[in-house]
């Protein structure tokens, strides 16, 4: 797990900035979990209310690149202060640890290249099912992720049925097909299973505007429930409070629409 690293971030995630946020836990119950899937025991990381009235609406929390760092495992202890059962997968487990990699295009290489997509969405399931196991309402499934997980949050919306919805933070829309990443976002806009909402930036170097207003057409086209967001003031990783790239007042903004999409579509809490 990408635990192991005394920063609790990945090498390549480095250097860190001042603006790093930290959410308390005393009023929750957090830990590393073990999760069977696919004949293997998954690592992650959950966070939940220490006190509830029954079971818990659940939020998948995707990761970025860098796997389940810090910043990874306090959104969940975030979600959780708002009365989520919030779970982080590390999802590279098989294929290796981001902690080996130094720098981001060697990580990108070397390991999140290897990952494939349909094992990634069988993995999702398995979460899904944990959860389901461990204190959560399958009935109030929801999923949310950052950079290469905004990617992976999109395709989830189309792979399972049973997904109430999805907040997509920076995720690449268009791209290269290969075996192990055979459709993106836009190939998935006529097979979405639950509303989904796309937070982007307009600086965003790494994803132009211009997949951005391919998505926006293909979800159009396919009268979609879904909505994108786009921070004009922003770059990529603009929630990322940890690396110079945060943009506080995009991230703020986008943080407090998440919280109304998940209980617009994903159903009440408590």
């Amino acid at each position: 797990m990408t635990t192991t690293h005394p920063s609790g971030f990945a090498p390549a995630a480095s250097p860190l900035a001042p603006t790093m946020i930290h959410t308390p836990d005393e009023a929750i119950s957090a830990g590393i979990t073990s999760i069977p899937s696919q004949g293997d025991d998954m690592p992650a990381y959950y966070a939940r209310p220490k006190t509830s009235d029954g079971a818990l609406p659940v939020i998948i929390v995707v990761q970025e690149i860098f796997g389940v760092h810090e910043h990874i495992r306090d959104i969940c202890r975030r979600l959780a202060l708002e009365g989520y059962l919030a779970i982080a997968p590390e999802l590279y487990f098989r294929e290796g640890d981001p902690n080996d990699f130094a720098d981001i295009p060697t990580l990108l290489r070397g390991l999140v290249a290897k990952v494939p997509d349909s094992q990634v969405l069988a993995d999702l399931d398995h979460v899904a099912s944990w959860a389901s196991r461990n204190g959560g309402d399958a009935h109030r499934l929801m999923i949310t992720g950052f950079c290469w997980g905004g990617r992976i949050t999109w395709l989830y919306a189309a792979h399972n049925p049973q997904l109430k919805a999805a907040v997509a933070w920076y995720g690449k829309l268009v791209g290269d097909t290969s075996l192990n990443s055979p459709k993106h976002p836009v190939d998935i806009a006529t097979d979405l299973n639950a509303p989904v909402l796309g937070l982007y930036g307009g600086q965003d170097t790494s994803i132009p505007q211009e997949s951005v207003e391919t998505m926006r057409q293909a979800l159009r086209a396919a009268n979609a429930k879904a909505e994108i967001v786009v921070y004009p003031d922003a770059g990529h990783a603009f929630n990322a409070d940890y690396r110079s790239g945060y943009h506080e007042a995009s991230a703020k903004d986008g943080w407090q629409r998440m919280l109304e999409w998940f209980a617009q579509y994903g159903g009440k809490k408590g």
